[in-house]
């Protein structure tokens, strides 16, 4: 199972929107944990989320999720597990806050809040992810590649070919 989840190609449009993504789900993973870029930090963050009648685990999970998640998509981690989870903070940040101001960024400042434009466009991101996995120049491309004992033991040719 763990084979499937993180087999991938070498795929280097799957790099750029992995490396994409990273870069802009960081930032907000940095101001749910850490407060920077003008972020409430663990603590306001936790307490906003308790606002929203979100349960502290899944508020919890949030703040993971787009923190490490975003490091584990800049490396290709697990992609797969990344990308799920921005999708269900995305999905989330949709239905509890952002669905209510429409479709449309806040470019003017002349709504209350901001649309979806970002969350759909980092859904259609992170779905291809989980899809199609971390691509070139990944830890689960790395991963893949690594042959296991098992599969050494089934096949002991492969392992010669792979050092010649």
């Amino acid at each position: 199972m763990i084979g499937r989840l993180i087999q991938t190609d070498r795929s280097y449009a799957l790099l750029v929107l992995r490396v994409a993504l990273a870069i802009m789900i960081f930032p907000h993973g940095a101001q749910k944990l850490l407060g920077w870029y003008g972020g409430a930090g663990f603590d306001g963050t936790m307490l906003f989320f308790a606002t929203l009648g979100v349960p502290a685990v899944i508020a919890l999970l949030v703040i993971v999720s787009d923190f490490f998640g975003s490091l584990a998509l800049a490396v290709g981690f697990l992609g797969r597990v990344a990308a799920f989870g921005t999708t269900m903070v995305m999905l989330g940040a949709m239905v509890l806050v952002h669905g209510q101001y429409g479709f449309f960024l806040n470019w003017n400042g002349d709504q209350a809040g901001e649309g979806v434009q970002f969350h759909l466009l980092v859904l259609a991101v992170a779905v291809v992810l989980m899809v199609k996995g971390s691509g070139a120049w990944s830890v689960d491309r790395l991963l893949v590649r690594v042959p296991t004992q098992a599969a050494i033991k089934a096949d002991p040719g492969r392992e010669r070919l792979r050092a010649a």
